[in-house]
């Protein structure tokens, strides 16, 4: 059986890259605790924002897609979902949501994972729902060409519950006694998590989904505000390369977890990154005019008001069209296309 001692990576050399991550990720949470604490109000709308982004994303990972006019009924509850998709992305935003409300509250235990795995599959009404899988599984790959290919053969179903018990027992300990780094501790039992492969179906997701948990539980709270799931969306190519990159070993114990931890960091950082562009745009003193000058600064190429919006979402949208407006007046932006097809360039 696969050991799963997290107290053997504080006997590990980490490179200046990751230290420089971990540096880098403690320097941007630094810069934003008093900003966050004083702007809760228009840092909802963000986490409303970051909530469907986060739901989107991770379900297009796996495939599992619908309709925008259907998403936004969706994630705004403005109608149930019908088809098995639909019925898939509204169970991720109900454990989310659960996990952004709840964090503190919610164990790092075998059994509260099955319960959160029950939630994410509670309106199909899935008979595997919040168990542990009873087939064997594989994790699988797809290529940018559409290629798919197996990576990984995960533990059985029958050493499946012993080890993820095992793992939790073990992360909870470790974290409680600080022996590693959170930073690098929660990449590391991500892809335990993900070499265990507990369910049937749902594992990538569950993943993603603890990974907000576990980064809230230690007080890296950019998940809220920013979706993770979208930047590893955006370019699954280095996430499935750094997942095979650690697995090889990993049953013997011989696997090398520093690809994957890297991939992880870079993905948090570039989020606080993110957030930090937002905290500069949240400034009170500004008006809606210089906010979304300084947010068509933050873009090059076609610049939609769906681009404005997505980063200042406590803006109107009346707001937004009339603060653009005014740009093109001004020479600052050139207004091309029509209707829905309307978009600006800069001209600086």
């Amino acid at each position: 059986m696969r050991d799963f001692n997290y107290f053997n990576l504080s006997n590990l050399t980490w490179d200046t890259e990751i230290l420089s991550l971990v540096a880098g990720i403690y320097q941007e949470v630094g810069k934003q605790h008093f900003f966050i604490n004083a702007h809760q109000a228009k840092l909802s709308t963000l986490t409303v924002t970051a909530m469907t982004d986060s739901t989107i994303a991770s379900n297009e990972i796996e495939g599992i897609v619908t309709t925008k006019p259907r998403l936004t009924q969706l994630m705004e509850k403005q109608a149930g979902p019908k088809t098995r998709s639909e019925k898939e992305i509204v169970g991720y935003r109900d454990v989310l949501s659960m996990i952004l409300d709840s964090y503190e509250a919610i164990q790092i235990s075998k059994n509260h994972i099955l319960q959160l795995h029950k939630i994410l599959y509670g309106r199909l009404n899935d008979p595997m729902g919040g168990r542990t899988k009873d087939v064997q599984n594989y994790i699988v790959a797809t290529r940018v060409d559409g290629y798919r290919e197996i990576i990984f053969t995960p533990l059985s179903p029958l050493e499946t519950p012993e080890a993820l018990d095992r793992a939790c027992k073990e992360y909870v300990l470790a974290i409680g006694k600080r022996v590693v780094d959170p930073l690098i501790l929660i990449p590391t039992f991500i892809h335990d998590f993900l070499c265990i492969h507990p369910f049937n179906d749902g594992n990538g997701r569950m993943s993603r989904l603890l990974t907000t948990l576990l980064l809230c539980q230690n007080g890296f709270l950019v998940g809220k505000y920013i979706s993770l799931e979208e930047k590893i969306a955006r370019d699954k190519e280095p996430y499935y390369e750094a997942l095979s990159q650690c697995s090889e070993g990993w049953h013997e114990g011989k696997e090398q977890p520093l690809p994957f931890i890297k991939y992880l960091l870079g993905t948090i950082l570039a989020a606080y990154k993110d957030l930090d562009e937002r905290a500069s745009l949240m400034d009170g003193t500004l008006s809606a005019l210089e906010t979304v000058r300084m947010a068509v600064r933050t873009k090059i190429g076609r610049i939609s008001k769906a681009d404005i919006l997505e980063v200042c979402p406590w803006l109107s949208l009346s707001s937004v069209e009339g603060s653009l407006r005014k740009l093109v007046e001004m020479g600052e932006l050139r207004r091309e296309g029509t209707g829905k097809a309307t978009y600006y360039v800069r001209l600086d």
